[in-house]
């Protein structure tokens, strides 16, 4: 039996990592309850560990693995582990495949993607990789991405990892996107909207958050999935 607290939180990671690919940081998870500090939030996450629904992995900044959810959640409409789709984005670039079906498919690598400072934007198939089906469902045209950097280690994206993009033009406040800077750099942050100016914003302190114009940011695709190799 969870308490309420409990209930709330995890029903947030699920959320978010259905939308993100990736759970939420800890400052993220103390904001959506309303706690005063984050040790709130490391009692919460060991309780709910403690009754086996999330797994915490070793050697992995801030990652947490959802095992099960409770049947107040999946009478909701919940699914562990599944990240949906919406509605139909713009067309993709060279190379990148639309995915209806079920099943592991293949997407194009389109090169590496900056998690720290801006690389030159990725315009080229470098090799292609294996999904889950349900990594990409829905529809829209999909790619993937090498992550090079650790900016965005806070996220729970690592250095080597692959993400899998797709393919849209714009992004809501919080979303982690493929951004291109001045029309030749792309790097993968977390986006921010206020009036004319946009904040990129990584996830680790060691970067600062990058505030340009609007016309200097162009979203080329959201994060919805993320695979790592060992």
């Amino acid at each position: 039996m969870l308490t309420r607290k409990q209930l709330d939180l995890l029903e947030f990671i699920h959320k978010r990592t259905q939308r993100d690919g990736v759970p939420p940081s800890f400052d993220e998870m103390k904001e959506a309850l309303d706690l005063r500090s984050k040790s709130g939030i490391h009692r919460l996450i060991t309780a709910l560990e403690e009754r086996g629904f999330i797994r915490r992995l070793a050697h992995r900044a801030r990652a947490i693995e959802i095992v099960k959810l409770p049947e107040a959640l999946e009478a909701r409409g919940f699914r562990p582990t599944v990240i949906e789709g919406d509605g139909p984005p713009p067309p993709a670039p060279p190379g990148a495949m639309d995915v209806e079906t079920v099943g592991a498919l293949e997407l194009p690598v389109m090169g590496r993607i900056a998690a720290g400072t801006p690389i030159e934007a990725i315009s080229h198939v470098s090799h292609h990789v294996a999904v889950p089906g349900g990594m990409v469902s829905g529809r829209g045209k999909h790619y993937a991405l090498e992550v090079k950097g650790d900016s965005m280690i806070e996220a729970g994206i690592n250095d080597g990892d692959v993400v899998v993009i797709r393919e849209q033009t714009t992004a809501e406040n919080g979303e982690i996107v493929v951004a291109l800077v001045d029309d030749h750099e792309a790097t993968l942050k977390r986006f921010r909207r206020k009036g004319d100016m946009i904040a990129l914003e990584a996830a680790n302190p060691a970067y600062e958050t990058r505030i340009l114009r609007s016309d200097q940011v162009k979203v080329q695709g959201r994060l919805v999935g993320l695979i790592r190799s060992y």
